[in-house]
């Protein structure tokens, strides 16, 4: 059974561009996609994912916010910061931070080896 991807990103264009990388993947699913942290909580408790993208700069809550939630809620659940801050983002996570792995927007294209050194199958 495929491993349930949730995608939390404020740009429609990002999010199409990973469901795209997800389709052509047999091993992974893209089970659901927010526009901001506070709407990734919600999906992420109703479709319960085996890993997290999230956005760090998204309207309503952002990707650090939601992910000290989902952290809390669902400790055992990987979660990426997906930026274009990265560098600034892994400063800005610090050493207590629910993140598992900053990575950049300009590595999309490497996104599924991220996903694999977090869940392989």
């Amino acid at each position: 059974m495929p491993k349930k991807i949730l995608v939390a990103d404020d740009n429609a264009m990002v999010r199409k561009s990973l469901c795209r990388i997800f389709e052509t993947e047999e091993n992974y699913d893209l089970c659901a996609e927010a526009v901001n942290g506070q709407e990734a909580i919600a999906l992420a408790k109703e479709h319960k994912p085996d890993l997290i993208v999230l956005d760090f700069q998204m309207p309503v809550m952002n990707g650090i916010e939601a992910a000290y939630e989902l952290k809390r809620i669902m400790p055992d659940i990987p979660i990426i910061l997906f930026t274009l801050h990265a560098d600034t983002a892994t400063y800005a996570v610090g050493p207590n931070s629910p993140i598992d792995l900053v990575v950049a927007k300009s590595d999309a294209v490497h996104i599924i080896d991220h996903i694999r050194s977090l869940i392989p199958v």
